[in-house]
């Protein structure tokens, strides 16, 4: 069993080989890596194209959206929420990392927002919240938050998988429960060529 009951940057760097060993399998590990910074902000960044396989992470963003096929974004998570939003026709497709503080900022409205600056109208948008931390194991529900943004915003297909990541052990990290010194889950999303 991997030990990842260190500061977050050791235990990321013991990570990334199992990281990208699941990518391989899942016959992903051959497009290029984009991630966030994540601050636990609002900010969304764009992505076009991708010159290098891992590059550094975006700076000062939560959030990312691409349009571009064959590009693989990920976000590493130990309690705050991965949240998918993706067009119904799969042409665009965004991962953002929503915790107390995201969420509270509105990084979730702000990407709804964005797809339709784009052209895609919240009627033609998916959402996908992943596990995070939820009540009693925290104070603040802000997955329930994260749904009634998205509802507010227009988006009628939201789904919640409703697992908490602190009642799970066995299955996720989490950072309320190992108090800091633990791995991150990496979400991924891929618009596939």
């Amino acid at each position: 069993m991997l030990d990842v009951s260190v500061g977050r940057s050791e235990a990321m760097d013991r990570l990334a080989p199992y990281h990208r060993l699941i990518l391989a399998e899942q016959n992903l590990g051959d497009y290029p890596l984009v991630t966030a910074e994540q601050v636990h902000g609002s900010e969304i960044a764009s992505v076009f194209s991708v010159d290098a396989p891992f590059p550094p992470p975006i700076p000062g963003v939560d959030g990312i959206i691409t349009q571009s096929r064959g590009v693989t974004l990920g976000i590493y998570v130990a309690d705050c929420a991965p949240v998918w939003v993706v067009a119904r026709d799969g042409s665009i497709g965004a991962l953002l990392h929503s915790g107390k503080k995201g969420t509270e900022l509105g990084i979730v409205r702000k990407a709804i927002q964005k797809f339709s600056s784009l052209g895609v109208g919240p009627e033609n948008l998916m959402v996908l919240i992943g596990a995070c931390i939820r009540p009693p194991c925290y104070e603040v529900d802000f997955a329930a938050d994260i749904l009634n943004q998205a509802h507010e915003e227009g988006v009628t297909s939201v789904h919640d998988c409703g697992i908490c990541t602190a009642c799970h052990p066995d299955r996720y990290y989490s950072y309320r429960r190992e108090k800091g010194l633990t791995g991150r889950m990496l979400a991924t999303l891929t618009l596939l060529p």
